[in-house]
């Protein structure tokens, strides 16, 4: 019988992460042996794609960019046409410790979508300003549409077990903010269990972050948009996909 990270594929987006990615593909193998990894190159114009080749990882690579949204959804629809039962996804710039993959698979034994929580006790990640007043409103918010407290409710390090695999491979959002806010909605309307582990952050080992303080504002404004379209989406298809046969 398979084990657990024998069924997971570790999805990991790169947009030009040639700085990066390569090292953080050895260093999933070297604390996950035997952990099957596929990095989505989106439309990078770097190495970003040899790189993560001749780390050992599988790459699709994608023509243009489309975001992590739509570098995730290439990767569900890889890992549910290949036989894998878990999606873990895990940034390329290093900020996420591979160590803690475990422990994000251990909870899909009670879940279906289990986030890495930044803000859960562990670490001293921290965010101020009006992008700090958006994520808790945002928690708030999902926490009540999933029916469970969620602290962290934009991160992007995160579990998907069977169901939601399903699901995301044909509704994963690729709109901007889609990926972390609008995924939950979509997960909890779709009756998907939603639970969080605790996990630190670390500082990225290259590259330029997404946020930029400057954008704080624009972030706020377009974090309560990307929540409020799947609030009022309707949901009767995706529980229906999702439905045990």
């Amino acid at each position: 019988m398979q084990s657990v990270l024998q069924r997971t594929l570790i999805v990991m987006p790169a947009f030009n992460e040639e700085a990066s990615v390569g090292d953080v593909v050895r260093e999933v193998f070297a604390k996950l042996p035997g952990a099957n990894v596929l990095v989505v190159d989106d439309g990078s114009s770097d190495a970003t794609t040899r790189v993560a080749r001749d780390a050992g990882a599988l790459v699709a690579t994608l023509p243009f960019n489309l975001g992590v949204g739509g570098a995730m959804r290439t990767g569900f629809r890889f890992a549910l046409d290949n036989g894998y039962s878990n999606v873990v996804q895990l940034d390329s710039d290093g900020q996420h410790d591979p160590a803690s993959i475990p422990r994000l698979l251990d909870g899909l034994a009670d879940a279906d979508l289990v986030l890495g929580a930044r803000f859960a006790g562990e670490g001293e990640y921290r965010v101020r300003g009006p992008r700090q007043w958006a994520m808790k409103v945002l928690a708030l918010s999902l926490s009540r549409t999933a029916g469970t407290t969620l602290t962290d409710t934009t991160s992007g390090f995160r579990a998907a077990g069977p169901k939601a695999v399903t699901l995301f491979a044909r509704h994963y959002p690729a709109e901007y903010l889609g990926d972390t806010i609008e995924a939950l909605a979509i997960a909890a309307r779709a009756d998907c269990v939603i639970a969080q582990v605790p996990v630190s952050m670390r500082v990225r080992s290259a590259g330029v972050p997404s946020h930029h303080p400057i954008r704080a504002t624009v972030y706020l404004l377009r974090a309560c948009m990307a929540l409020a379209f799947p609030l009022v989406r309707s949901t009767s298809s995706l529980r229906l996909e999702t439905a045990p046969e």
